[in-house]
């Protein structure tokens, strides 16, 4: 199936919760969902028999550099052999994102990750914790956003930088 056909069956169930459709993508299509509704598409896109989206490929954190953070979920279809590109903007100062976590268990740690390193947190996660940075990184510090400053010292100890 391509990306129009799947978009359009999304569209016939979910167009209040689509932001935009993007065809013609450099890289890949994808479709922007509105963060308060991507667990709903996420569930149709894995329970309707024509998508049968079995497989969250990836899940990436995403600083845009304006004020805004992103999720970006790439979808397979083991049954049918289809891919897909899902994205999600949120905020910086107000960076919650519905969990997929229910629907694809390998999101699970894609979802710990950018609560790491970007700070986005995923509501209804079941263990939402650091998995990369450690237990005494300091609160509010994600190495990966663009405003992100080395600190000059950790645990007492001067960083090489």
């Amino acid at each position: 199936m391509q990306a129009n056909e799947i978009y359009e069956r999304i569209k016939s169930k979910f167009e209040d919760a689509i932001v935009e459709f993007k065809a013609d993508a450099i890289v890949e299509p994808y479709l922007e969902v509105k963060a308060d509704r991507v667990k709903d598409v996420c569930e149709f896109l894995r329970d309707d028999p024509e998508l049968a989206f079995d497989y969250l490929m990836c899940l990436s954190g995403v600083d845009y550099g304006n004020g805004t953070l992103g999720v970006v979920y790439h979808i397979y279809s083991m049954k049918h052999g289809h891919r897909f590109v899902l994205k999600v903007k949120v905020p910086i100062d107000n960076p919650v994102v519905q969990s997929v976590e229910s629907i694809w268990k390998s999101a699970n740690w894609h979802e710990r990750e950018a609560y790491d390193m970007f700070g986005i947190i995923f509501e209804g996660h079941p263990d939402l914790r650091r998995i990369l940075m450690p237990y005494d990184w300091p609160e509010g510090s994600y190495p990966l956003r663009k405003d992100f400053q080395v600190p000059e010292f950790y645990n007492g100890m001067k960083v090489p930088y």
